[in-house]
């Protein structure tokens, strides 16, 4: 039986573009951000806490709501909500709550910064949020890292990370990936052709050429370029990848390939992952749960199914339990 990115390797001939479904979020067209600011106040008045008005409140706003809440406590309260959450929860269900009210750019820039902090890099964190944003939200998150650390992100990056996966990521960071939708097959056959042999040279894999061609290319050229390769190579891209790197510059080349292939795919995977064995890796299951809440979470849901052969929701609902549990389950959206 074919993988799941097997069988999305050949829809990509009939279907080129993937169609994006939304969020599936339930969200309040029109809000009072000054009510909300005083509930938001009201629940963590006196000895106790009330977490679920928490929860009900910030995972049924939209960020830009959220962010009018946000401006409206401080005003109201002359204290940041970030604060008052932190001071008032703990454990995973602060993580989560202070995720939401921050703006995407300053909440990406809260987890570089935590994959950069201490002795050695998270690199999974690295190669998730650069494999996947878009050029407009890398430009972001480096406005935001300066703002919050008067450090330029590229500085610290080289100082984080080495070699060809160091190369990658900072051109990933320039944010000058192509972002046109237009095609053009005879590049996709000449780059298709340039990887084949960057990947058959008799002394090694030349990287530059992987890196330079996947690293800088529209998806939509990507997509094609993922056609033509399967038709000259007789093998997918994603298989030569991983057959001819290793360490953390595979990870990162791979998880670009999926994206091209289908980013909810991806993200449903990273979620099975963050869900799988033992135990629950709660900050990856919360860093793509609120990150992607509002733009593809549907398909997230369903390409989870495929995955697993049931919902997000149901696994979500098995894994984490009390109020942290309910958060993620708002923002999954439904069980469909």
């Amino acid at each position: 039986m074919p993988s799941v990115w097997e069988t999305l390797e050949e829809a990509l001939e009939s279907h080129p573009e993937p169609r994006v479904l939304g969020s599936g979020l339930k969200l309040k067209d029109r809000i009072n951000a000054q009510e909300d600011a005083k509930a938001l106040k009201e629940a963590m008045k006196g000895l106790g806490t009330n977490e679920k008005v928490l929860v009900e409140i910030l995972t049924q706003r939209s960020n830009a709501q959220r962010q009018q809440i946000r401006e409206a406590y401080e005003k109201l309260t002359d204290h940041k909500l970030e604060r008052d959450l932190k001071s008032e929860l703990k454990g995973h269900l602060e993580d989560a709550l202070v995720a939401l009210v921050q703006t995407p750019a300053e909440f990406d820039c809260h987890e570089l910064m935590r994959a950069m902090k201490g002795a050695g890099s998270k690199e999974s964190i690295l190669i998730e949020i650069f494999a996947s944003r878009t050029n407009e939200q890398i430009r972001a998150l480096s406005d935001a890292y300066l703002k919050e650390t008067e450090h330029l992100l590229i500085r610290d990056l080289r100082r984080d990370v080495s070699g060809d996966f160091s190369k990658a990521l900072l051109l990933l960071l320039e944010a000058k990936r192509d972002e046109s939708v237009t095609v053009d097959e005879r590049l996709a056959r000449k780059d298709a052709k340039a990887l084949q042999q960057a990947a058959e040279k008799k002394w090694g894999t030349d990287e530059d050429k992987f890196i330079e061609i996947l690293c800088e290319r529209s998806m939509c050229q990507l997509r094609q370029t993922c056609v033509e390769y399967r038709k000259l190579a007789g093998k997918t891209l994603q298989k030569s990848i991983e057959s001819e790197m290793k360490g953390d510059l595979e990870a990162l080349l791979v998880a670009i390939v999926k994206c091209v292939k289908s980013t909810p795919a991806y993200f449903a995977e990273e979620l099975h992952k963050s869900m799988k064995g033992g135990g629950t890796c709660e900050s990856t299951l919360s860093r793509i749960m609120v990150s992607r809440s509002e733009i593809d979470m549907m398909d997230i849901r369903k390409n989870y199914r495929l995955f697993k052969q049931h919902s997000l929701y149901s696994a979500i609902d098995s894994d984490v339990s009390g109020d942290y549990g309910d958060c993620m389950k708002a923002l999954c959206g439904g069980d469909n």
